[in-house]
């Protein structure tokens, strides 16, 4: 699209409000010297008075601070780092990832491969900010969150957003958004933006933006189907229902342990229309809180734009019907891109009963052991070097299968296998592939749930093939490969639309079982 005709199509978004291209841009007001969200409320600017910037770190490079009126830094992320394969999607991934503040430009560069000066070129070029200013824009979207839904000392929130001390934190809180932290913190309507409890009960509350539709409960349900004893817990209501969904999970820093459920409703109705996740979060060191919160995000898929994605699936008659009945539909990410390759290997070609009950023999067996503070008798999942070292003591199953997650761990330990959500689509495929043992489903897989990537399309899995076809569509899978083609590049929904007959059996039968068992503990 030419310069000026993207110019027009975003003053357009702005000027219809359409809060679908939050995150995705902002928009530069000349005369105020402020950048906002496209669904600010205020006054349209004039077409001509208006620079529209991909990031809101170019945004400050530029000199423009943050709206006081729509808050711009509070808006889910873009759904467009997913799905780009370029050198710039790749560097953001990382960045989002706390990759900046652990091991520095240089390590940037070398994750995706180029000099330093050359990564500053490209993404300066396509973003409008090299990769300082980016990470910096990141802590400060994370300081503006915690200021405004917890109740953190505001040196804490300093250290947990990533900065290296208070002077700098508040220098930069002041440059982006023309407020004091504690000015920042003294806007919060209601106790605490977004409606986050107040009790002081441990935890540290975040609340996590989502574009409507999302369908959080079918996350909810896959990943309690998924969960391991020790490691995975799940929440229940009386009726069996999953209300949340929480886990250990391994950061830089230290172990941490969340939850995550529907934001919460008080008595006053205040938090009632808000879309996204209520985080709950137990750290062990502070500054892995943006770490933590990426790969939350990405868990639940938070940046997705559903109403762009329900429009191409639902352009087919035959899937019209499944989108309007879940519409929303989020992909299962990943907070730990070892343990998805290794549980992915260890669930080939069994049920899921099966494979949790391997999975958890594992975990029971090599898992690490944390504080009793962080979570009573929990276990974080083994690492690779474990697996590699000790995994034939406890592996069960075809000798074949054995021997590959024991290569595939030793791999991933000594880092000739690399995988994570930094890789390009074809790279990650092209590293699992070349491992002896690994096929396309796993590649495609892992592809799916640690790469992120909207379209990939499991067209030879059963459970796919079989929902497809309740779904109406083709249950051969060369059929079912060449029809998902119509929904590019959105096939990874078209997945768990194709999963979630299963999962909701699934789900049903367990939410029958847990209110059977809650029930006979109440008559006992």
């Amino acid at each position: 699209m030419q310069p000026d005709a993207l110019h027009a199509e975003r003053h357009r978004a702005v000027a219809s409000r359409d809060a679908r291209f939050d995150g995705q841009f902002v928009t530069a007001v000349h005369s105020t010297g402020i950048y906002c969200r496209p669904s600010c409320p205020a006054r349209t600017p004039r077409a001509e008075g208006v620079t529209f910037y991909r990031t809101s770190a170019a945004a400050h490079l530029a000199g423009f601070r943050a709206c006081k009126r729509c808050l711009p830094e509070a808006t889910p992320g873009s759904p467009e780092w997913d799905l780009r394969e370029d050198v710039a999607g790749r560097a953001v991934r990382l960045v989002l990832d706390g990759v900046v503040e652990r091991e520095g430009v240089p390590g940037l560069a070398a994750r995706v491969g180029y000099s330093e000066r050359q990564l500053g070129r490209i993404l300066t070029e396509e973003l409008g900010a090299g990769p300082k200013a980016l990470s910096r824009a990141h802590r400060a979207q994370t300081a503006r969150t915690l200021l405004t839904s917890s109740d953190l000392p505001v040196a804490d929130v300093a250290f947990a957003s990533g900065f290296t001390s208070v002077r700098q934190f508040n220098d930069t809180v002041r440059e982006v958004f023309a407020l004091t932290p504690s000015e920042l913190r003294a806007r919060r309507t209601d106790g605490r933006t977004h409606g986050a409890p107040t009790a002081d009960d441990g935890w540290l509350h975040v609340h996590l933006p989502a574009r409507p539709p999302f369908d959080l409960q079918g996350l909810l349900d896959w990943h309690a189907l998924h969960a391991l004893p020790g490691l995975e817990h799940v929440e229940r209501a009386a009726s069996g229902r999953v209300t949340a969904y929480g886990r250990l999970v391994s950061l830089p820093g230290a172990p941490a342990r969340f939850t995550a459920a529907a934001p919460a409703v008080d008595g006053a109705g205040r938090g009632a229309g808000r879309t996204g996740v209520a985080l709950r979060v137990r750290l062990t060191t502070l500054s892995d809180l943006p770490t933590l919160v990426a790969r939350v995000r990405a868990l639940f898929d938070l940046d997705a734009d559903p109403e762009a994605v329900d429009a191409v699936l639902a352009a087919d008659p035959v899937l019209a019907p499944a989108v309007a009945r879940v519409p929303g539909i989020r992909l299962p990410g990943a907070v730990d891109a070892h343990e998805v390759v290794v549980r992915t290997l260890i669930g080939q070609q069994v049920s899921v009963a099966a494979a949790r009950t391997a999975q958890t023999r594992l975990v029971t067996a090599l898992g690490e052991p944390v504080d009793n503070g962080l979570a009573e008798d929990g276990l974080l999942f083994p690492t690779a070097a474990t697996i590699a070292s000790r995994g034939h003591e406890v592996l069960r199953g075809p000798a074949a299968r054995v021997d590959t997650i024991l290569r595939v761990a030793a791999a991933l330990a000594d880092g000739s296998l690399v995988v994570d959500a930094g890789q390009s689509l074809a790279e990650l495929r092209a590293g699992l592939l070349a491992v002896k043992g690994i096929g396309p489903w796993t590649a495609d897989y892992v592809a799916l749930r640690v790469r992120h990537h909207p379209d990939v399309f499991l067209h030879s899995d059963l459970a796919v093939r079989n929902g497809a076809q309740e779904l109406g569509l083709p249950g051969d899978a060369r059929e079912l490969s060449i029809r998902s083609e119509q929904v590019a590049p959105w096939r990874s929904y078209l997945t768990m639309h194709c999963w979630r007959p299963i999962v909701d059996r699934a789900s049903a039968a367990a939410e029958t079982a847990a209110a059977t068992h809650q029930q006979q503990e109440e008559e006992r």
